[in-house]
Order: structure tokens, then sequence, then C-alpha cells
């Protein structure tokens, strides 16, 4: 990320390259530098020569993204501990044979935040095709947590071959294998191979419908990390590829979709994922600008909360439609509530130039996941209770009806 230690629209910034060692900044009149250690001098020549070339817009926009002392202070990409659930798979990366880990690195192994977050969509949809007599299918949930854990790492493979000459610019990327020369693009494409081969014999143990639906969604996985050079709306593809469990998971149990509740849910679930990932990419929208690089979070940038609210409100309505369409009891609207809660705290609280908290805030979205998916269970629980209530009072009055034909028929005789 780079800074400029004096400019007339801010100053005040550390670690200045001196102007013997660096060239005056074209329009900011001042050496450029670099917060972070270890960056090759031919990178940052590269990254000044984009930024010089952008259009006065971005650059205007760059310098309101770091004008203030409070910016300035965060604008060091820290390394961020992620909550207590992340700590064990981070040390089993860590902790790995040097030959396996820098494969381990680019399916992210050490980050499982991405894995949950693409399973959640297909355990709502489980959870909510389950009859109201029982619990969602433990079956398809173990095939489906295995299924995201390897498609995932299949996007991340994806992902790091198209980036990899833009990741060895960025801050936060540049120690990824492939960028590193850990692995070799020959290498990349043979694990992808085998990635996607255990894909498919996962998705081979579900229903045709759902065999050809499931495929028609590695399009989206092959196509997502170019969205970003092209459109400021990478982070919908992204909704559309993340939820595709959405209709999955029904499909998975009933044989089709059923496209009244399957609609609404993949509708929230996109939603959630802009939310999400807009918090998210306001960590390298510095980057992003001098690179040419498109997200959500330039678009929107000091507007991001107003967009979120808007996007965290169609979610709700969402959800609480698919809780009407599927009869959800109370426990599901309470969970809905409190995700609705949850959704605006992050929204009220996030600084969008902090990345610190931006990290924090997108990992918090694997309770809403978490939340709602226990809502649906619970309710689903409470379902079965007064449906057999229901039921064992029709068998009664069945019962009873029989009973009386006999006695009604002698009369009439």
């Amino acid at each position: 990320m780079l800074i400029l230690k004096r400019c007339h629209r801010f100053t005040g910034v550390v670690g200045l390259l001196s102007r013997s060692a660096w060239p005056n900044h074209a329009v900011l009149n001042c050496p450029v530098t670099n917060l972070y250690s270890g960056i090759e001098v031919r990178t940052l020549s590269i990254l000044h020569n984009r930024h010089n070339n952008v259009d006065l817009s971005a650059r205007t926009t760059v310098h309101s993204l770091l004008r203030t002392e409070n910016t300035l202070k965060h604008v060091k990409l820290a390394d961020f501990q992620q909550s207590r659930f992340l700590g064990f798979a981070a040390k089993l990366v860590n902790n790995a044979s040097p030959k396996v880990q820098p494969y381990m690195k680019l399916m992210r192994m050490d980050k499982p935040i991405g894995s949950w977050l693409l399973f959640w969509p297909c355990g709502w949809s489980i959870a909510m095709a389950a009859p109201a007599a029982c619990l969602p299918d433990l079956h398809m949930l173990a095939l489906f947590g295995t299924g995201a854990f390897i498609m995932r790492g299949a996007g991340c493979t994806i992902n790091d071959m198209w980036d990899q000459d833009i990741d060895k610019m960025v801050a936060r990327t540049r120690d990824r294998p492939l960028v590193t020369g850990q692995i070799r693009p020959e290498q990349s494409l043979m694990f992808l191979a085998a990635q996607l081969s255990l894909g498919l014999l996962i998705l081979l143990q579900l229903n045709w419908y759902s065999i050809f639906l499931g495929a028609s969604s590695l399009g989206l996985v092959i196509i997502y990390p170019l969205m970003k050079r092209i459109t400021y709306w990478p982070q919908f593809i992204l909704g559309m590829t993340f939820n595709w469990g959405a209709l999955l998971g029904w499909s998975a149990i009933h044989g089709s979709c059923n496209w009244s509740v399957c609609l609404p849910l993949y509708t929230a679930g996109i939603c959630w994922t802009i939310l999400y990932d807009t918090i998210y990419a306001h960590q390298d929208k510095v980057d992003d600008i001098l690179l040419g690089m498109k997200s959500t979070a330039i678009k929107f940038g000091d507007d991001t909360k107003l967009y979120l609210s808007g996007f965290g409100t169609v979610m709700i309505t969402n959800l609480i439609a698919c809780g009407v369409i599927t009869a959800q009891t109370w426990c599901y609207y309470v969970a809905v509530g409190l995700i609705g809660t949850h959704i605006g705290n992050q929204i009220y609280t996030l600084n969008i130039n902090n990345p610190t908290d931006c990290a924090r805030k997108f990992i918090s979205n694997h309770s809403v996941g978490m939340l709602l998916f226990a809502g649906i269970v619970l309710g689903n629980l409470i379902k079965k209770k007064s449906s057999v209530e229901e039921e064992n009072n029709a068998e009664e009055e069945r019962k009873q009806a029989v009973l009386l034909e006999p006695k009604i028929d002698k009369i009439y005789d």
C-alpha cells in the first residue's frame, strides 16, 4: 500500500524514501514511500507508475482515503489473529511439512472462514427442506460440508492462478505460494484438477437434478476472479457463486427446487455476501485503486454504511419471506431478529479505514450463518411438536368417524 508523505490534500506519514532515492510524484510533487518491509523497488516503481496513470477521480479517492491521521495509523496491515475457532487451522498449517504447507496455504486451510461462509447457505437450505418431524439430513450436511471445504479451496486456487501478477503488488497477498514461487503454475493446475475431481465425486452422490444444477455453477467459480477487472460489482458474482448451495441443498433433499422458497433464500444469501465481502474489500481498497481493480468498496466509498444497510434490509426481508412460506416457528424469527441486530451493529461500528476492524467484522459473519442454521433447526423441532399434535388429533377424529359409521348405518336401516 503506497503512502505519500506530503501532499496538499493531507500531511503526516512515516517512512519517507529520500528524494534522491525516489523520483517526485508527478501529481503530488513529493516522493512515494511504502509502509511494508521487504517490498522490491521494482514493485514500488510499477505501483508508482500506475498511480500516476490513473485518472484524477481515482487519485482524489486515494487522497480522501488517506487524509486523516486516524486512517494513517491503521494503514499498515497487521498480522490479524483471527477468532479462536480459526487458531487450530492456522497452527496446523504452520506446523505442516514444508512440501505440503504451500498447497495448504493455496487452498487457505489456515483461514477456514471462507469454507464456513460457503457451507452455511447449503446448511440453511438442507435444514429448511427437512420434514417437520426430523432433524436435517446428517449425511447431506456431511457431504455438503466436505464439498464446501474442497470447492472453496478450488476457488482459491483459481483465484491465485488468475491474480498471480496482481497479488505480488498487494501487501496482504504478496506471500501467497504462487507469488513466492513455492508452487509453480503447472503444479497449481494439477492441484486444481485434483480438487475438482474430488468435488465431482461428492456431487455424484446426489440426484441427477442436483448434479446438473451443481455443475452449472462451475462457470461462476471460474469467472469470478476476472470480474474485479471489468466491473465494480464482483461481490455480486461472488454472492451468486457462494450461495448456490441455497438452491442445491433443497434439490438434494427433494429432487428439485421449490423456487418460492429457494429464490428468497438465495437472494438473502447474495445480499449477505455483498455485505461481508464489501467490508473485506475495504482492506485492499487503496492497492486496488492503484492497480486499476474494482470492487463495491471503491464503488460505495464513504457511503458504504448506507449501501450495506440497504443490502442488510433486503436480506432480512427475504429471510422473513422464507419463514412465512415454510411455516417457520418463533425460534426462526428470533434468530432472524438477532441476525438483524448483529448486522446492524456490524455496520454501525464499522471503520472502513481500519483494515483490522474490517477483518474482524468480516469474520464475525460466521456467527450470522450459524445463528440462522440454529434457528431453522430449533424451529423445525418445535414445529415437530405442534405438527404431531395436529396429526394425532386428526387421526383420533378419523378413528372416531370410523367407529361411528356402523352406528349411523344401523339407525338408517
